[in-house]
């Protein structure tokens, strides 16, 4: 008889179809084990009609799913890694890292259109994404969007807003590919700390070793720098900062912004060796504060 193993998962098409990614890969190696998908409704997923700043922040889209975790009600749990918290638990780490999806931001218009028609919002879920689009498309306003990418595709499409700013991976994993009108470059528009990858959370001293064929090394390194520089400008998944990482040979190649409480962005760039990369998430966040206390 196979080993089963409880997954955890958000309710939501985007959720299901990336523990459906997890599934698929770990079965390549481990066809002796089935899967039982567990969904759970999160915080987040219930209340949508505030602002996630205003109600705790992304970490309310994973922390039913740990209590779940906690209490064994399932084994392990597939989360977006940009949604959990920087500070992550001692007694459920995670234990395996996906390789990274496609980690930029997008524009996504309605059915039929063209451009972004100024006499409508752009629907946007954060503060980070708001404030580099508003450096790109003068006069526009932005407006918050909630729901799950069909819901916001909806509404959409049915007139409420005249765009929408939506991560690249997320539309991919639901091969909706054909609604990108836009992707934005690093230099546009940075992403979220380890947007595209997936975390898989467990509990302290288990045996997680049927996940090793799914771990990536590189989206470890990669979110170590990203996460590293995050903790150190003190900030949490719905802070209005923003890193991104990329390997070429053996350098890691990191990109950041940072916004002070006067609303001063900083920019900037560091390059090191992939042994150094939480220390180089550190550097580069020292860096863009000390450039923004300066001025």
């Amino acid at each position: 008889m196979n080993r089963i193993i409880r997954i955890g998962s958000r309710g939501g098409p985007l959720a299901l179809a990336q523990t459906q990614i997890v599934i698929d890969v770990v079965k390549k190696t481990n066809p002796d084990i089935d899967f039982e998908i567990v969904a759970i409704k999160t915080t987040g997923d219930k209340i949508l009609d505030k602002s996630l700043d205003a109600f705790g922040g992304k970490g309310v889209f994973t922390k039913e799913l740990e209590q779940a975790l906690s209490d064994g009600g399932i084994d392990i749990a597939v989360h977006s890694y940009k949604d959990m918290p920087i500070e992550e638990s001692e007694t459920l780490p995670i234990v395996a890292l996906s390789e990274r999806e496609a980690p930029f931001d997008v524009l996504v218009l309605p059915k039929g259109s063209v451009a972004v028609d100024k006499s409508k919002p752009v629907g946007s879920s954060s503060l980070r994404r708001t404030i580099q689009f508003a450096k790109l498309y003068d006069g526009v306003e932005i407006m918050a969007v909630r729901g799950n990418v069909p819901t916001r595709l909806s509404k959409l499409d049915n007139g409420e807003y005249s765009a929408l700013i939506l991560a690249q991976a997320g539309l991919n994993r639901l091969s909706l590919q054909e609604r990108i009108s836009r992707v934005f470059t690093v230099d546009e528009m940075i992403p979220a700390a380890s947007q595209g990858i997936l975390a898989v959370q467990g509990r302290r001293g288990e045996d997680y070793s049927f996940l090793n064929g799914f771990h990536n090394i590189e989206s470890e390194i990669i979110s170590k720098a990203e996460r590293r520089f995050i903790k150190t400008l003190g900030g949490g998944c719905s802070s209005p900062v923003a890193v991104y990482g990329r390997i070429d040979n053996k350098t890691l190649l990191l990109t950041g912004m940072y916004v002070d409480h006067y609303g001063n962005v900083e920019k900037g760039s560091i390059g090191g060796d992939i042994d150094n990369s939480e220390q180089l998430g550190e550097r580069l966040a020292v860096q863009l504060k000390n450039r923004a206390e300066d001025r």
